[in-house]
């Protein structure tokens, strides 16, 4: 075994490796760029080498400093983790001419699995089954003869980055183009592959292990259906769907795509798999990395994915065959990605003010978090993985459910609340699922509106701050907040608030903390509310009868408030202050970043003429790209950014003027 491995990763992937190679007893060094300085990674590692400014091509991505930082800290090994120079055949090549060992498969594997085109031929003349499509140069017009719908996808990456489902031709020339840009984002090359999109599909994948002695075997399925955009976000093992005669026909043909290649580590098959027929699967990649779902396998078959990436790596042969792999009970796993449900799943960002991670009896949580971590967007929005292990499929849905209402990260939006309720809809309930059910009804579990005990809630804490106890003697009654006027009725106080993507709120409050009036609405009728120390950081709200519990953290414009998974970022509105800004900005005719991000592309300068819906400008966050259109027609008047800018939620980027009186 090796004495010093160096993590070139960060964030939860990272922290997951340094807690096996502490369980192993081997030194542990982590990497890290200016913008993760104090990052959780960078605490937990024995050893920690900066790496550079962000971004990303002059830290994580930038090889030279890599193999420095291992050089200086006498590490034997490098554990890439996933995304960034994972599945970097020159990474795994440069490694091994520096005389460091690579743990993943070697750079000739992963130059052939990495290449979609490659891989396809050769796993096809291995006698795997693979989906009809085609690549660059022939992409637009194979995809115009395959006729829609299809599916565009980067030859040199996963993780659903730069994936494009076109179900109308007349786009596809922009969605070549959008496509190409995050691929070469990702990955560093915006080479395309197009293949026929097989409708109300299901996406099961096969985790294989294999050693340098020649044994390869495979630990199972993982169903990997619930997609957003492409991009996984719950998982399971196994699948409802497979019966033993299936799992084992697909685990043999993933192991034979592995030994294709000349596969060594652990490694991940997918496949592509009408759910009306499984027995008709299809390969579709070959992910030659851990994946991030890789801890179902590990709480079902008791196998630690990371020990044996390491142990394989050192030469050691694997102490199981096939007849050995049992696999026991469920697993359930939900990414929580830094994103606003309730604004279209938007990146976001922020410092994490309250942190509160769910734990016990067959419940684990992969995490990057900590109190004070700045999510920022320059790096993947993933910040951590519920999973949770249980005898039977339903326990364990009922279990994530619990452990994500526990779930803490105030903030910094997440969508923890909106993986609860998806838990329980009815055909995930079923395990009726294919890869379009969460873009279908989306929708229907992202809430209209905020519920009015949040406001409640925010106007006691308002009002009446939290203090260590009730003061000691005489209080002029004048210093109160409790409304109390010389021989009148209580005075009402206006607390107007806003939450982020809602129209505001006017709430009127009076009274003590523990005995209250309130004017939800600014009006009547009043309702009666208490508000109520319960744990560190936690106030229990009752209102009009009802008992509600809030995780609470303060921030400067307001109170950012969570339960059950949700949070609500509730700021101080002053609606004079709101008035002046937007007759300032010129209200409905500027165009402001919906998210914290980079300016990628500018189509326009100030002067030219528009016409509604033109695209204009595109900001990117965390991968993912957002385009900016004219609201309306007209002229650009003002354009406050170039390419490269960076900006932040809500920043000015252009205004539009009418062209007309109609049209504005």
């Amino acid at each position: 075994m090796f004495d010093t491995v160096l993590v070139a990763n960060r964030g939860e992937i990272a922290v997951r490796v340094i807690r096996t190679l502490r369980a192993l007893g081997v030194r542990s060094v982590a990497v890290y760029s200016d913008a993760d300085a104090d990052a959780r990674h960078v605490r937990e590692a024995d050893t920690a080498v900066r790496l550079g400014p962000p971004p990303a091509a002059e830290s994580y991505l930038s090889v030279p400093a890599l193999l420095d930082a291992a050089r200086r800290t006498g590490a034997q090994a490098v554990h890439p983790g996933y995304g960034f120079l994972a599945e970097n055949a020159a990474f795994a090549r440069a490694c091994a001419e520096a005389g460091l060992v690579f743990i993943g498969p070697s750079a000739e594997a992963i130059a052939l699995m990495g290449d979609k085109i490659r891989a396809k031929e050769t796993v096809r003349a291995a006698g795997v089954p693979v989906v009809p499509g085609a690549a660059d140069p022939d992409l637009a017009e194979t995809a115009r003869e395959m006729g829609p719908p299809v599916l565009l996808k980067p030859s040199a990456g996963g993780g659903g980055k730069g994936m494009r489902l076109v179900r109308d031709l007349a786009v596809l020339d922009d969605e070549i183009a959008a496509a190409r840009r995050e691929a070469r984002s990702s990955f560093g090359d915006d080479t395309l592959l197009v293949e026929r999109w097989i409708d109300r599909p299901r996406h099961i994948e096969i985790q294989v292990l294999a050693d340098t002695h020649g044994n390869v075997i495979h630990l199972g399925e993982r169903e990997c259906s619930l997609q957003r955009r492409h991009q996984k976000i719950i998982e399971e093992a196994p699948s409802v769907l497979l019966d033993p005669e299936t799992r084992a026909a697909m685990g043999a043909a993933a192991v034979e795509a592995a030994r294709s290649c000349g596969y060594v580590g652990a490694g991940t098959v997918e496949f592509i798999v009408p759910g009306g027929d499984p027995s008709q699967y299809y390969f579709m990649e070959m992910n030659t990395r851990l994946q991030v779902e890789h801890p179902v396998t590990e709480l079902i078959t008791g196998v630690d994915l990371v020990e044996w990436q390491l142990r394989v790596a050192a030469g050691e042969p694997l102490p199981f065959a096939q007849d050995d792999i049992r696999l026991d009970g469920w697993a359930i796993e939900a990414r929580i990605c830094a994103e606003d449900p309730s604004r279209g799943f938007l990146p976001s960002g922020g410092t994490v003010l309250a942190l509160r991670e769910p734990a016990g009896a067959g419940v684990r949580t992969d995490s990057g978090l900590s109190e004070g971590t700045e999510v920022s967007s320059l790096y993947d929005p993933m910040l951590s993985k519920v999973i949770v292990h249980a005898p039977d499929r339903p326990t364990a849905l009922r279990k994530l459910r619990a452990a994500l209402g526990e779930l803490v990260t105030l903030g910094v939006p997440t969508n923890a609340g909106f993986l609860r309720r998806l838990l329980a809809h009815p055909d995930v309930v079923s395990g009726d699922l294919d890869t379009g059910l969460v873009e279908r009804d989306a929708e229907s579990l992202v809430p209209s509106g905020v519920p009015e005990e949040v406001y409640a809630a925010a106007a006691l804490l308002r009002q009446f701050p939290p203090s260590s106890g009730e003061p000691a003697g005489w209080t002029d009654p004048f210093d109160a907040r409790t409304g109390w006027r010389l021989g009148g009725t209580p005075a009402w106080t206006a607390r107007p608030f806003r939450v982020p993507g809602h129209e505001p709120v006017p709430v009127r409050v009076r009274g003590t903390a523990r005995s209250a009036e309130l004017l939800l609405d600014g009006e009547g009728p009043a309702v009666t509310a208490a508000l109520a120390p319960a744990a560190p950081g936690e106030f229990a709200l009752r209102l009009d009868g009802a008992a509600h519990r809030f995780a609470v953290a303060s921030s400067p414009e307001g109170l950012w408030l969570g339960r059950d998974g949700d949070s609500w970022h509730v700021l101080d509105h002053d609606p004079v202050a709101a008035a002046l800004s937007g007759a300032r900005h010129g209200g409905a005719d500027t165009l402001a970043a919906p998210m914290p991000g980079t300016v990628t592309v500018v189509k326009v300068a100030v002067g030219d003429e528009v016409e509604a819906g033109q695209s204009l400008l595109v900001v990117e966050a965390m991968k993912m790209e957002h385009v900016i259109s004219a609201p309306h027609a007209g002229t650009v008047s003002e354009l406050d950014v170039t390419p490269g800018s960076t900006v932040a939620m809500d920043q000015i980027l252009a205004v539009v003027t009418p062209r007309d009186e109609e049209d504005a």
